[in-house]
């Protein structure tokens, strides 16, 4: 499918810009020993990167027994560790940088994700991506449950001249979102979204690599 003539690009960060799956489930599990409840291996944690972490950690906490009272102690906790340690254990996907050069030099980008704003833009800025985007449209980190779509809803409203915006993301709730506000999502199949997860979903066209999305947005 040709995206073309697409005129702002919304990227979702986890999954998409940068693999954050050590830090995300380090920090993840850090939380839930500190709080006496079980670690959980990488492989089950990785279907809650993407959701809001409030909702996350409600689920966790439910499963093993404890309550509603643990969660904001488990978030406080998460992030606490996730600042420290986010930089050294994450890193960009390889081609995301070349590709986001091209497209920043055409047109807007910005950033619409899920990770509080608070830790998205150091995390974007240590790891050399920042000044490609516009904005980065992130939750507060009062917020407990933002949808995806309020985040893109937000992101739009920083994008006031765009007539053909389109989503990148490798979750459902990356297409779902989109979807409420008619905005095509491509699905990239080097994050944490299965093939049969974004298809589902509604993606309009999957890539598999980064080098794909300047030639698929006419860049």
């Amino acid at each position: 499918m040709d995206l073309s003539p697409t005129d702002a690009v919304l990227f979702d960060l986890d999954g998409v810009l940068v693999d954050s799956r050590t830090a995300f489930t380090r920090s993840m599990n850090a939380a839930l020993v500190e709080h006496g409840l079980p670690e959980r291996s990488p492989e089950a944690l990785h279907p809650f990167l993407g959701p809001p972490l409030h909702r996350t950690f409600a689920t966790l906490a439910a499963e093993s027994g404890a309550g509603e009272d643990v969660v904001d102690g488990l978030v406080l906790a998460y992030r606490a560790r996730y600042r420290a340690s986010a930089v050294a254990e994450s890193a960009v996907f390889p081609g995301v940088a070349d590709a986001l050069a091209e497209l920043a030099a055409v047109m807007p980008l910005v950033v619409a994700t899920s990770k509080s704003r608070a830790l998205a833009e150091p995390l974007l800025e240590e790891l050399g991506l920042r000044s490609y985007f516009q904005a980065v449209y992130g939750p507060s980190l009062q917020a407990r449950d933002e949808s995806k779509s309020l985040t893109i809803a937000r992101a739009l409203e920083g994008l006031p001249h765009a007539r053909r915006p389109a989503m990148v993301g490798d979750r459902k709730f990356d297409v779902l979102g989109a979807r409420a506000h008619d905005l095509p999502c491509v699905g990239v199949l080097w994050g944490i979204g299965s093939e049969r997860e974004l298809r589902e979903a509604g993606a309009v066209v999957l890539v598999d690599e980064p080098a794909d999305l300047p030639v698929l947005f006419g860049a």
